[in-house]
């Protein structure tokens, strides 16, 4: 009896756990629109970014440092979570020091916005 009460407090730990992972992220998709930075960088070094700091930011993806997204106007800074920060940054390189409309969820930890990209091109 003690074995199964046991096993039914552990099942309930790890489900309510998958559960809070899977909502982490809001289910309202919003749009952010700004530059995709080093954040390391930008975060380090004086609010780096822009045409001149697009090589260093570009050599930092690709050794796979966090990128994020400043936003236009209110320049909140958008971490970036998901596939498209996987694999060192790959589906995020040709987008690097460049303007962005993305798509994606939202989700807030430790006073930092992180987003989970479903869809970014670059603004004309």
């Amino acid at each position: 009896m003690k074995k199964r009460l046991i096993y039914s407090v552990v099942a309930l730990i790890v489900i309510s756990g998958s559960l809070a992972g899977a909502s982490a992220f809001g289910s309202d998709e919003v749009t952010v629109k700004g530059e995709v930075i080093d954040q390391v960088c930008f975060e380090n070094k004086n609010g780096a970014r822009g045409e001149a700091h697009s090589s260093c930011a570009m050599a930092c993806a690709k050794r796979g440092n966090q990128i994020a997204i400043i936003e236009d106007g209110s320049n909140t800074v958008y971490s970036i979570s998901g596939d498209y920060s996987a694999n060192k940054n790959e589906k995020l390189i040709p987008f690097v020091a460049e303007k962005v409309e993305a798509k994606g969820t939202v989700m807030e930890k430790d006073g930092k916005k992180w987003l989970n990209i479903t869809s970014i091109k670059k603004m004309e």
